[in-house]
């Protein structure tokens, strides 16, 4: 099957905005694009998209599909069986995908659970978005994460745990470099592994060809990270000049979550757990601050949310890019950051742009995003959303546009 989207902008994923082009899906990927003259004469199907902009599918590098936002994730987890657990996660995926997330990195899950919604969905057993799963976070004995995390403490056990996770088919590996918010009697400020035990996580990662991430936001634990290798990031909220240096320096990604912490903040009064909001009050206005510092300097980003947990709802993962611009980017960096940033770091090469030999994974958007984020954040604007060239989403009825095949 083919379809020709044409009289419309185009957004390519990696910055360059495209006018007076048209796009042509041939199957699942995209065969051509090119000035629409090219295409005069083609009979086959049309979209018309006049008005609108065409933009790649969309990432969220940062998900915990496990958890519905509750006001305690975790304490909602644990009441739920295993099939209920599940069930949450495959409704969690699919609801990121009717909202332009045609891309999802699950940074951490509960007994594996999660894959099993990662390979249906993979096998086109349920429709869904592509997802990568890190399956058990490592963290130290008491650390952040230590309810479902994998405990394992020291050079020789960490390498073990490592190897549990690789043995269980994770596709990149979570190493807890320190305290975080959500984990009563931990300090977001405090190191949690050391370098070393850091670098055996890292290194036994690598023999295995997994990119890995380190939920990290004290100083120390940072630099412990980067150190080590650490592929991203994740929140990154104490972060010092020597930070920024060294993850420069290494091309270490980061995955800022900006929306954990601002929906904590704007709903503290509907039973978050007190702790969780005394560490949020402290470290908020730090987290933008370093946001804001790594982006001037020119530091690799790839959009992530923390969609789970408190409030941070999945399917409105798209208010990260308002976040990210109102703390210094412009709209097509934030886009680049869900786009092709966040495609290069979960190792998808045939996701997050548009270009000839591509998957058709798209997102037709009335309105300009590169001009006004908000109009790709509303989930009202998206005309139609596709995924490996079906159409998942959306209600595209642009005038002139052929109707599509009902969902």
């Amino acid at each position: 099957m083919s379809i020709l989207f044409s009289g419309g902008r185009i957004f390519d994923g990696k910055g360059r905005v495209l006018d007076g082009h048209a796009i042509l899906v041939e199957g699942e990927k995209i065969a051509k694009v090119a000035p629409a003259a090219e295409f005069d004469g083609f009979a086959g199907e049309t979209a018309d998209t006049t008005g609108a902009t065409v933009v790649p599918g969309m990432a969220d590098c940062h998900v915990h599909l496990i958890y519905d936002a509750a006001a305690d994730p975790s304490a909602a987890m644990f009441k739920k069986s295993t099939g209920q657990i599940a069930l949450t996660a495959l409704q969690n995926a699919q609801i990121s995908l009717k909202s332009g997330l045609t891309m999802l990195r699950d940074c951490g899950g509960k007994d594996y659970i999660e894959f099993t919604v990662r390979d249906a969905i993979n096998r086109r057993e349920f429709v869904g978005p592509t997802i990568k799963a890190a399956g058990r976070m490592i963290c130290m004995t008491g650390g952040h994460g230590n309810r479902i995390g994998r405990i394992a403490d020291g050079v020789d056990e960490v390498t073990k745990a490592v190897r549990e996770q690789v043995h269980a088919g994770c596709d990149h590996v979570k190493i807890m470099a320190t305290g975080g918010v959500m984990t009563p009697g931990v300090n977001p400020e405090d190191a949690h592994y050391s370098q070393e035990e850091m670098t055996a996580g890292v290194h036994e990662a690598r023999r295995f060809h997994k990119p890995t991430a380190s939920h990290a936001q004290g100083t120390e634990g940072i630099l412990n990270a980067v150190r080590a290798g650490i592929t991203s990031i994740e929140h990154g909220i104490f972060m010092s000049e020597k930070c920024y240096e060294e993850m420069l320096e290494s091309g270490t990604y980061l995955v800022p979550t900006l929306a954990a912490l601002r929906n904590i903040m704007a709903n503290k009064d509907k039973g978050i757990p007190d702790y969780v909001i005394e560490k949020t009050e402290r470290i908020a206005d730090i987290h933008k601050a370093s946001f804001k510092r790594f982006h001037e300097l020119g530091g690799k980003i790839a959009m992530g949310t923390d969609a789970g947990t408190p409030f941070n709802i999945h399917g409105e993962n798209l208010q990260e890019l308002v976040y990210m611009v109102e703390g210094g980017m412009t709209p097509v960096e934030a886009l680049t950051s869900a786009n092709a940033n966040a495609a290069d770091l979960m190792g998808l090469g045939d996701q997050g742009s548009i270009a000839p030999g591509m998957l058709a994974d798209m997102v037709v958007v009335d309105g300009d995003p590169t001009a006004d984020i908000a109009v790709v954040a509303d989930k009202t604007n998206h005309r139609a959303i596709y995924k490996s060239g079906v159409r998942v989403g959306g209600a595209l009825s642009a005038p002139g546009g052929l109707a599509l095949a009902a969902e």
